[in-house]
């Protein structure tokens, strides 16, 4: 089984369909209940076969990720991959981006992942393929202006990732950090760029699935990914 935060939409609604049309069951979580609805819905007709199980939760508060996993636990289903991919853009200076601003942003984009990796650990080792990928941001490792406080949040990230990736080698849990640089997501709307600027959430899910594909003997640690035009 995958498990995916924040499934509904981008990044991490097409992992989802990636891994689905591999045949692998799916749990995942969004604030919106009508997204969950409607995902499980697709996935289940497009895909049949597979068990889709959702949950709606907030995860940047502390304990509805805890009731998540608590979801997760209940399905009594060991766990192949766990894609931590909840989380959310706002630009700002760090300087000037309203109070508050840097605690919700770590709450979402860093806390998640961390509580949500240690609430289901247990289901994934011991998993022959056990792999956590963790989204993080091209801001992870490049400064530039308003990313404020998100590439504080994500620079955290990434570095969760490295020190995870560290204590779990020796159990056989894989983990990978993805770096994406411009996306084409929801966060992006409104933007005139065309399309073409961006990557499709798709090529993340792709690289994202290629890495999972390799034989346990083999980690990809950093996956990093750009717009071919370059960054944005």
């Amino acid at each position: 089984m995958i498990v995916v935060t924040g499934g509904t939409q981008g990044i991490g609604r097409a992992v989802i369909g990636k891994f689905a049309a591999a045949g692998m069951d799916v749990a995942t979580c969004s604030r919106t209940p009508e997204a969950l609805s409607a995902l499980k819905t697709a996935l289940e007709a497009s895909h049949p076969g597979i068990d889709v199980h959702t949950y709606s939760a907030d995860m940047a508060v502390k304990d509805e990720v805890k009731d998540f996993c608590a979801y997760v636990n209940s399905l009594n289903r060991p766990i192949d991959v766990l894609v931590n991919n909840a989380g959310y853009f706002i630009p700002g200076a760090i300087t000037t981006e309203p109070e508050g601003t840097l605690e919700s942003m770590i709450n979402a984009n860093l806390y998640s992942a961390y509580y949500t990796t240690r609430g289901l650990i247990d289901r994934l080792i011991g998993q022959p393929s056990a792999h956590i990928f963790n989204i993080c941001s091209i801001a992870s490792i490049q400064a530039y202006p308003n990313g404020g406080a998100y590439a504080i949040s994500k620079a955290g990230l990434l570095g969760f990732s490295r020190n995870l990736r560290e204590e779990l080698k020796s159990q056989n849990v894989r983990v990978t950090a993805v770096l994406p640089g411009a996306t084409r997501t929801a966060s992006w709307n409104g933007t005139p760029l065309p399309d073409e600027r961006f990557m499709s959430s798709e090529d993340v899910a792709e690289a994202i699935f290629s890495a999972w594909s390799l034989s346990p003997r083999s980690v990809v640690e950093e996956i990093l990914i750009r717009p071919q035009l370059g960054d944005i």
